[in-house]
C-alpha cells in the first residue's frame, strides 16, 4: 500500500472528524451520526496502517483521534457500587468458572504429588535424616511441638494479617507470572506443595498425622482452593502465550490478562477469609472436628458461589473480563 496516496484519499475525513470532535456536544442529529460514521471508518483506517504500513506517526495521530472519538460516542463512565457489585456477583465467580478446567486438574495433581512428597518422607528414615537431626525432627512433631504451636506463636490478629499478606502475595505471582510460558507458576506450585509434603511425612512417620491434618484442614482447603485457582489461571495465560485460539495473540492476552487481574482482587479476599480462619479458628480451643467442619464449610461456600453465580453468569456471556464500554475497541485486521 502506498502511505502518501492512503493519507491523501482519507486526509479530509479524518481532519473532518477532528472538527467535529472539536465542537463538543454543540452538534445537530445529522452531524452526531456523521462523527459516528466517520469514528467507525478512522478506526477501519487505523488498523490497516497497523497491519499493512506502520507509520510511528500516522499511527500515533489516528489512535489518538480514534480514542477521542470512541470517548466521545461511548460518553465518560465512572465506576460505582453497581461495578462492584457486578464484579462480585458475575465477573469473579465467572472468571474462576470458565479457568476450572486449568485449575481443578491442578489441584489434583498439586494434592497427589504432596501426598507422595509425604508418604516418600514418612517411609524413608534416611530422607528424616536429611531434612534435620533427630533432636530436631523430634522438636517439630512431639506433643506441643512447633507444628503444633506455629499458629498460636503470635496474637491472632497480628498472624492473621502476616498470614494473608503471604498467601496474597503468592496468588498474585502465580497470576502475573504466568505470562512467562507459565514455569515461574509451576515452581512456586512445587515449593508450596513440598512445605506440606514434608508436613505431611515427618507428622505421619511421629504418628501424629491426625493431629496435622486437624491443623492444616480448618484453613488450608479454602487456603490451597485459592492457590491452585491462582495456579491454573496463571497456566491457562502461559499457554495463550503458545496457542491464542481464533483470536490474535495480543487480544487473548489482553482478555485473560484482565479477568487475571480481577481475580487477583477476588483471590485477595478470598484468602482474607482463610487467614482469619488461621488466626482465630485453626488455633482455638474448639474440637478438632468443629474447626474442620468451620474449614469444610468455607470451602462449600466458596464452591457453590462459582459454580452457582459464575455458573450462571458465564452461560449469559460473561467471560469475567471488563465490560464492553471499558474494553478498547476491537479493531478489524486487514487481510
Amino acid at each position: 500500500m502506498d502511505l502518501d496516496v492512503y493519507v491523501t484519499a482519507h486526509r479530509a475525513e479524518w481532519e473532518r472528524l477532528d472538527h467535529l470532535l472539536g465542537r463538543g456536544g454543540k452538534l445537530t442529529g445529522a452531524e452526531a451520526d456523521e462523527l459516528v460514521a466517520l469514528y467507525q471508518r478512522a478506526a477501519t483506517h487505523l488498523s490497516i496502517v497497523q497491519s499493512s504500513t506502520p507509520d510511528p506517526m500516522l499511527t500515533a495521530r489516528l489512535t489518538q483521534l480514534v480514542a477521542r472519538a470512541r470517548a466521545t460516542v461511548t460518553g465518560a463512565r465512572r465506576s460505582s457500587w453497581r461495578d462492584a457489585a457486578r464484579f462480585f456477583t458475575a465477573g469473579f465467580p465467572a472468571a474462576v468458572y470458565r479457568s476450572r478446567h486449568w485449575w481443578i486438574p491442578t489441584a489434583v495433581l498439586s494434592t497427589l504429588l504432596a501426598a507422595l512428597i509425604g508418604w516418600w518422607i514418612g517411609t524413608h528414615p534416611e530422607v528424616q535424616a536429611s531434612i534435620g537431626a533427630p533432636a530436631e525432627l523430634r522438636e517439630m512433631t512431639r506433643p506441643g511441638g512447633q507444628y503444633e504451636t506455629y499458629y498460636s506463636s503470635h496474637p491472632a490478629a497480628s498472624f492473621a494479617a502476616q498470614v494473608w499478606t503471604n498467601n496474597a502475595q503468592a496468588a498474585a505471582m502465580c497470576l502475573v507470572l504466568g505470562a512467562f510460558l507459565g514455569i515461574p507458576v509451576l515452581w512456586i506450585l512445587f515449593l508450596n506443595m513440598l512445605n506440606l509434603g514434608v508436613g505431611i511425612g515427618l507428622m505421619s512417620s511421629a504418628g501424629r498425622l491426625d493431629v496435622f491434618l486437624g491443623l492444616v484442614l480448618p484453613h488450608g482447603l479454602l487456603e490451597l482452593t485459592a492457590v491452585f485457582v491462582a495456579a491454573g489461571t496463571g497456566l491457562r495465560l502461559g499457554w495463550t502465550v503458545i496457542e491464542p485460539g481464533p483470536t490474535t495473540r495480543r487480544a487473548a492476552l489482553a482478555e485473560r490478562g484482565r479477568a487475571a487481574v480481577g481475580m487477583a482482587i477476588g483471590l485477595a479476599l478470598v484468602l482474607f477469609v482463610s487467614g482469619l480462619i488461621e488466626g482465630f479458628v485453626t488455633p482455638s480451643g474448639l474440637p478438632t472436628w468443629a474447626r474442620i467442619t468451620i474449614g469444610i464449610t468455607a470451602e462449600l461456600a466458596f464452591l457453590a458461589y462459582v459454580y452457582v453465580l459464575g455458573g450462571r453468569a458465564s452461560r449469559a456471556g460473561d467471560r469475567g473480563d471488563l465490560e464492553e464500554p471499558d474494553r478498547s475497541a476491537t479493531l478489524p485486521t486487514a487481510a
